[in-house]
């Protein structure tokens, strides 16, 4: 049991012993002491006062009372109004680090076969374009979340669903036809995923040029679109894909796979992957038959020009388009083929879509929806919202090509990792091949590092430069410190510095704060579970090497003569660097064994 459970079960029995009051552990929450006061763990009393029918200095020292004679965790007490602080037996801190020590993948909770099965939809590009920065805020929240919901004893089941077909992947297409000359990746030397995207930004450039020729001789500008023959060619290759022509579905195939190849590589140098991705040409038929199976039943409703609506104004919002009157689908009916796939595919107790912000609306209709037609997780599904990410100069845009590749921002990153670390000296006396591999894990670690110890529900702005300090609340920081640490532990092996006995050592200040801080991750993973936010645990990993450099400051471990007191101090050293490097690997960031 860790200490804060162990706090909050002795309260709660010293308040039925004092009081007659049941009280439920759970609902108890000690907190650090701050720093001003004298203790380690605080609990409120304000609950119990009134029952007590006694001020809460009283209902605090009564309490603190019951827990010295009690508990023998706890050493003393001292209240401040409301507030009672605990100070903690030193001996007791050491069967904390010793739990630590022993307890293996400490932190985290295996799941079993009876465990809930989450399913966490992540990435979900579209094939005209690579992955960029939008997309990789995305894509490292959701790889995140799936690692945070499996270490806290989930099932987890990792999905993609590809936004493969629509008229922004026929104008692709159509520019690829009009203006590459049968160019691929092979003869123009990009990646496939760049290829297209240079296509889609082709066509929008050829686009405007015509609406600007239009509006020249007298059109206003939205008769000048509706009047383009560019787009008119772009939607005629949509019908024809809708009908399954075969020039156009064989170019449709041959491009896609081009960008899902290109995808592969930057899913792998980022770290993460998928159990299953759907596609949405695979989904929409189904999402379009379970919409005709609700209108059959009563559920939908059919306008006279034919299309498929949702009347959602009992739960306080409008009508949903459904199907149009031509009967071609929308994004929502995609998604409820997706979500029927899914269903069918896998027992799902709970589903976690990680879309940006700007798709609430949609998400709460889905909600509604998915729960109307008889999907029993429909009402209960995780619309995990996150803030847009922008760069100091402002806003990006695909269509005209002002996004940040995410391909490139990697390479720049691991670029700047290396540069910094070089005027730094911390790559001095490394091989070639070790340099590469620390710029690439300190850079991508940076890169991840910013993205996420930022609030999911956020809107940030991205600064690469800023992100790669060695000083501050920075991946290399957190990182810097796991190697410094690692450095330790080896001299003191190489040294041959035996393990001595440390339980009859009383852990000094600085020893006992960093044991504290140790003792709060298993509740720090939880808490990240139930809050879908990955930023508490990027924030726990930096408070932790804070904490561990002001020991390692204040504390000497290879040089310290007491062999037992060396022994506590190389423990704490090598549950800190565990710690750290589990911290880390749940934000999907690696931690360099030298540095």
């Amino acid at each position: 049991m860790s200490l804060d459970k162990t706090i909050a079960s002795a309260v709660a029995k010293a308040v039925e012993s004092l009081y007659g009051i049941a009280v439920d552990p759970a609902s108890i929450v000690p907190q650090a002491t701050r720093k001003e006061f004298e203790g380690n763990l605080t609990v409120m009393v304000f609950p119990w006062v009134k029952a007590a029918r006694k001020a809460p200095e009283a209902v605090g020292a009564e309490i603190g009372n019951w827990l010295v004679a009690n508990e023998p965790a706890v050493a003393s007490f001292n209240t401040v109004k409301g507030f009672l602080n605990l100070v903690i037996t030193p001996s007791y801190w050491n069967c904390v680090l010793r739990t630590i020590e022993e307890t293996p993948a400490y932190g985290t909770v295996a799941p079993t076969e009876e465990s809930p099965l989450v399913m966490v939809e992540y990435s979900s590009p579209n094939t005209n374009k690579p992955l960029h920065l939008g997309h990789l805020r995305n894509i490292l929240l959701g790889s995140s979340l799936a690692k945070i919901l499996e270490a806290c004893g989930n099932r987890v089941v990792k999905t993609n669903i590809v936004n493969d077909r629509g008229i922004h992947i026929c104008k692709s297409m159509l520019a690829w036809k009009k203006y590459f000359d049968g160019a691929t990746p092979e003869t123009s030397g990009k990646k496939g995923d760049h290829l297209v995207g240079d296509c889609y930004v082709s066509f929008d450039q050829h686009f405007k040029a015509e609406v600007k020729a239009l509006m020249e001789q007298g059109m206003t500008e939205d008769e000048a679109k509706a009047a383009s023959p560019l787009m008119a060619e772009a939607r005629e290759m949509l019908r024809l894909w809708e009908e399954g022509d075969p020039e156009v579905r064989a170019l449709w195939e041959k491009m896609n796979n081009w960008v899902y190849e290109g995808f592969d590589v930057s899913y792998r140098r980022m770290g993460v992957g998928f159990d299953k991705i759907y596609y949405e040409s695979q989904t929409y038929l189904d999402g379009k038959a379970k919409v005709l199976e609700g209108l059959e039943k009563g559920l939908l409703y059919k306008k006279e020009d034919g299309s498929v609506w949702a009347d959602l104004t009992n739960e306080g919002l409008d009508h949903k388009l459904l199907l149009r009157s031509d009967g071609t689908s929308v994004y929502m009916t995609q998604d409820i083929g997706t979500a029927k796939q899914r269903f069918d595919d896998y027992p799902i107790d709970r589903m976690i879509y990680v879309v940006g912000n700007e798709q609430n609306y949609h998400f709460q209709v889905l909600s509604i929806l998915l729960d109307r037609l008889g999907f029993k997780w429909g009402k209960d599904l995780v619309h995990f919202s996150y803030g847009m990410v922008e760069l100091p100069e402002g806003k990006m845009k695909s269509r005209e090509g002002t996004v940040v590749d995410a391909d490139d921002l990697m390479s720049e990153m691991v670029n700047g990792a290396r540069e910094v670390s070089m005027e730094l000296g911390k790559l001095d006396g490394l091989t070639e091949a070790e340099i590469a591999e620390i710029a690439e894990t300190v850079g991508l670690g940076a890169l991840k590092y910013f993205l996420l110890k930022v609030d999911p529900r956020k809107n940030m702005t991205f600064n690469p430069r800023e992100s790669i300090d060695f000083n501050g609340n920075t991946g290399p920081f957190i990182q810097y410190t796991y190697a410094r640490i690692r450095s330790v532990l080896r001299r003191a092996s190489e040294a041959g510095l035996d393990k001595a006995d440390y339980s009859a050592v009383e852990p000094n200040e600085k020893e006992i704060a960093l044991i504290q801080r140790l003792s709060d991750f298993p509740d720090v993973v939880q808490e990240a579970g139930r809050n879908y936010s990955p930023a508490l645990i990027a924030n726990y990993a930096y408070d932790l090497v804070k904490e561990y450099n002001q020991f390692y400051h204040d504390c000497s471990i290879l040089r310290e003569e007491d062999a037992a007191v060396r022994s506590l101090r190389l423990a704490l050293s090598d549950a800190t660097a565990r710690t750290v490097k589990t911290a880390m690997g749940l934000i999907g960031i690696n931690v360099p064994e030298r540095m």
